[in-house]
């Protein structure tokens, strides 16, 4: 129990009403379709961004294994993130995006399910893991590899509705 907490959490309801943390009971919730897409940056040096596209980096298929990575996180979402439910997947995408100018990728996942709880975690997870597999798999070429601007993109479904950054 934490001294001093305020006694009414209002919105915060990953938090008993004593201060600590929990799972949020969804099980009166119905089931929705809901759908998240999240997106990273990932910055190289040309020289790098180039060996990439070519196919010539000495760990083998960058990208390929960049998407699978994406997809394997987000179905192990509920094992890393503490409060997360587990949740039955039924979509999962993730394209992997040159950008010459950046220069780098865009990682983008969508993930969708219909579940009493959103996809948010999930898509944010898979991007987050895609990016540092591209890390890891070109870190022989360049360890100066920035990882950036992890974001939620939009989001559909659920109690709170949709939901997309101003400006987009």
């Amino acid at each position: 129990m934490q001294d001093n907490f305020p006694s009414n959490f209002g919105n915060l309801t990953h938090l008993d009403d004593r201060g600590q943390a929990q799972m949020v009971d969804v099980s009166e919730k119905a089931a929705t379709v809901r759908q998240a897409v999240a997106a990273a940056k990932v910055r190289m040096l040309p020289t790098t961004f180039a060996a990439i596209q070519a196919g010539n980096v000495p760990k083998g298929d960058v990208l390929g294994t960049v998407r699978l990575a994406g997809i394997m996180a987000a179905k192990q979402t509920a094992a890393l993130i503490p409060l997360c439910h587990p949740l039955p997947l039924q979509k999962i995408a993730i394209e992997v995006i040159p950008d010459p100018q950046l220069p780098g990728y865009e990682i983008q996942a969508t993930v969708k399910t219909k579940a009493e709880t959103g996809v948010e975690m999930e898509a944010l997870t898979a991007v987050s893991v895609a990016a540092l597999t591209l890390y890891d798999m070109a870190k022989g070429l360049e360890k100066s590899i920035q990882i950036e601007s992890i974001r939620l993109i939009s989001k559909s479904g659920g109690k709170s509705g949709d939901y997309s950054p101003p400006g987009q």
